[in-house]
């Protein structure tokens, strides 16, 4: 084993956004990082993975004001979905933080702070849209109108989805605030910019010295050549962040703030855990500093955190890897085919390992998009995974518990392929330290189907059924568990549970990557379980059309009416018989939760007097469960039941809707739980 110092590594991955659920675009990115930290853990070197919810902003404090809740109850429920969800798909932080925490307000002060000192802050007055009704000033995707090229409505205030056209929000015919739908005025306010005209020379020679891809620095110059524009760091109030030392009403903007994140959850393991967290930071660390990143966020990641950094007198990072989009089956991610998955629904219906090892077969270093044709999804994970290497344990563990008591044989009578499988290990790594992970894949399919060929070739099924080859088969079996595990020991970043179940079977401590070097000889083994089952083409079609319920439900709530009474086409008439069939009740409810999987839903437990009543109703935007819990409500207690995928709802409460919410409807005080509504 090598005796050199183990290399000290910190490696991030973007902050998701804390207003959505977590999709299949997301894990990408996620998948990719833990594969390579997980390989740096198994080379024994000492790597550390963080990351955070991006917690700040205009939108997420708007969100919490439609679901009458705090923001920082908003971003702590989102916070918990997030975990919960990369935890099914084996993403193993080290740890997991929120950009609104005590140490990111230090650092987002301390860093502009010594950007201030140095002279590298500037203010002036810039003119805005202003909401008059809400009393906030409009981010240029929260005004809507006409473009003022093609004439489209209902376009964006700095594009045309059209057209393509850009423009000023003050260009826009007709702009009216999204939020409110009042229209907006001009009004000038003090704005606080970062100087990154001044850096130029640094970043210039920072992105040419090796620190982001070739396309991305392609990329970067053609930023160079257009010229630097001061950067706007400030919102003014009301605002959900950090307020800027000695500027009353004036905040960090949310892209200030949220790389700090990074520093903000690595010194929170650094509290906890008791690592010198200067000694990674400083400029003079022989830490190394990875993010990974979507092509998406290059222009952060690599002009202003760089910047930021260095005139702060902070490290600048090690490299910037960035990635490109998914699309599924060939096209954009889309809710009306179904192939806008949501990481929960996946795990739903699939094994989440599947999903990682297509992307690891599928990734490289470079920054194209990658495709998750769910065909060749299936295929790829049945072929490899199935039917290559699993089914050589599968293979060979029976003759080994019946010949060997499941003892392996007490030498190797294959010395010469099993230490081709050991070398071949060095290759492997250089791929995986490339991030070249679909030629890492296509190396280990290759030694599979080596081992493979090996024991079809021996046949210890025929020569089992012949009197005095028991010994000859055992030793076939027990070269062919060795080279399983050494194709374990290469795929255990990759599928770490599958692997974890695989070093159970095999009655070993660790499958790290030196331990390939150790041959399993007069060991025994435990009983085989099956690793992996196939993948079924009618989990894949179950988790699409849930994909699509998911939008019905979504377009069932923005189908509510959305005017006053008097705007709302009034039904065909009924007669009183028919309405004396609906039985109208007062419920008090006992229970309130969020529904997993469902953006839309809460979970409702009625007392209705004596039975209780499980309901699921579409009003998660606009009420948390904690503050309906004990509430008076009616609900209709006749209806038939009806099977949804998340239970049978039995029953349904009454609301109504307009532009500005959902208003559950409540009974005055002193009815009773049972009561008929008359």
């Amino acid at each position: 084993m090598s005796t050199t110092s183990p290399r000290r590594i910190l490696v991030t991955s973007a902050l998701p956004y804390a207003n959505g659920a977590i999709h299949l675009g997301h894990l990408l990115e996620y998948v990719q990082t833990d594969i390579w930290v997980r390989f740096q853990k198994s080379r024994g070197q000492q790597c550390y993975y963080v990351c955070a919810d991006d917690a700040h902003g205009t939108a997420i404090m708007l969100r919490a004001e439609q679901e009458g809740i705090t923001p920082e109850a908003l971003i702590d429920r989102v916070s918990r979905d997030h975990q919960a969800d990369f935890a099914r798909f084996g993403i193993g932080f080290d740890n997991y933080h929120s950009t609104h925490s005590e140490e990111n307000r230090y650092y987002s002060e301390l860093i502009y702070q010594r950007l201030r000192d140095k002279g590298h802050i500037a203010t002036r007055e810039i003119e805005q849209m202003f909401d008059p009704q809400k009393g906030l000033f409009l981010a240029d995707r929260f005004i809507k109108g006409t473009c003022p090229k093609c004439g489209s409505d209902d376009q964006y205030g700095d594009n045309c989805e059209k057209c393509g056209a850009t423009y000023t929000p003050a260009e826009l015919i007709n702009p009216v605030s999204a939020i409110s739908g009042a229209t907006p005025e001009v009004r000038s306010s003090t704005h606080y910019f970062f100087k990154l005209p001044d850096f130029a020379d640094f970043l210039q020679s920072w992105i040419n010295d090796g620190h982001v891809q070739p396309q991305i620095r392609n990329k970067l110059m053609e930023w160079f050549e257009s010229g630097f524009n001061e950067w706007d760091i400030s919102r003014d109030a009301p605002y959900f962040g950090f307020e800027i030392p000695d500027a009353p009403g004036k905040y960090f903007y949310v892209w200030l703030d949220a790389p700090i994140g990074y520093l903000a959850s690595f010194k929170n393991l650094c509290d906890r855990e008791d690592i010198d967290f200067d000694s990674f930071w400083q400029p003079s660390s022989d830490a190394e500093i990875y993010h990974f990143i979507g092509k998406d966020i290059v222009y952060f990641h690599a002009l202003f955190w760089p910047a930021m950094l260095h005139g702060a007198d902070l490290r600048t990072p090690t490299a910037v890897n960035c990635h490109g989009f998914l699309t599924v089956d060939g096209a954009k991610m889309s809710k009306s085919r179904g192939t806008f998955i949501k990481a929960a629904t996946y795990a739903d219906h699939l094994n989440p390992e599947y999903l990682r090892y297509y992307f690891a077969a599928k990734l490289t270093s470079k920054v194209d998009d990658l495709d998750l044709n769910l065909d060749d999804f299936a295929a790829r994970v049945n072929a490899d995974l199935v039917g290559k290497v699993v089914n050589i344990a599968s293979r060979c563990a029976g003759f080994v518990k019946k010949l060997g008591g499941g003892r392996l044989s007490a030498h190797c009578s294959e010395p010469q392929i099993v230490a081709r499988f050991i070398a071949a290990g060095d290759d492997i790594a250089q791929d995986f330290e490339a991030r070249e992970f679909s030629r890492a894949m296509r190396n280990i399919m290759e030694l599979a189907d080596e081992a493979n060929t090996y024991i079809a070739e021996k046949e210890p099924w025929v020569l089992a059924k012949q009197t005095g080859r028991e010994a000859e088969v055992l030793d076939i079996c027990s070269v062919g568990i060795n080279l399983f595990r050494q194709l374990m020991v290469y795929l255990a970043p990759v599928v770490p549970k599958m692997a974890e179940q695989a070093r159970e079977f095999l009655n070993i401590d660790t499958l790290n990557w030196h331990s390939r070097h150790d041959l399993l000889v007069d060991h025994e083994i435990n009983k085989f379980k099956p690793l992996m089952q196939r993948v079924e083409r009618d989990k894949i079609d179950a988790m699409i059309d849930v994909s699509k319920e998911d939008l019905v439900e979504e377009e069932k709530l923005k189908q509510a009416p959305k005017g006053p009474l008097t705007d709302d086409p009034i039904a065909p008439e009924i007669s009183f018989d028919e309405f004396a069939k609906v039985d109208l009740r007062i419920a008090r409810i006992a229970k309130a939760q969020y529904v997993e999987g469902a953006d839309k839903l809460l979970q409702l437990t009625l007392d209705i007097g004596g039975e209780t009543r499980t309901v699921f109703s579409g009003i998660r935007s606009a009420y948390a469960p904690e503050a309906l819990e004990g509430r008076l409500t009616v609900m209709v207690a006749n209806l038939a039941p009806r099977k949804m995928r998340f239970g049978v709802s039995e029953g349904m409460v009454l609301a109504s809707a307009n532009q500005d919410g959902i208003y559950l409807l409540s009974p005055d005080s002193g009815a009773e739980p049972g009561q008929r509504v008359t």
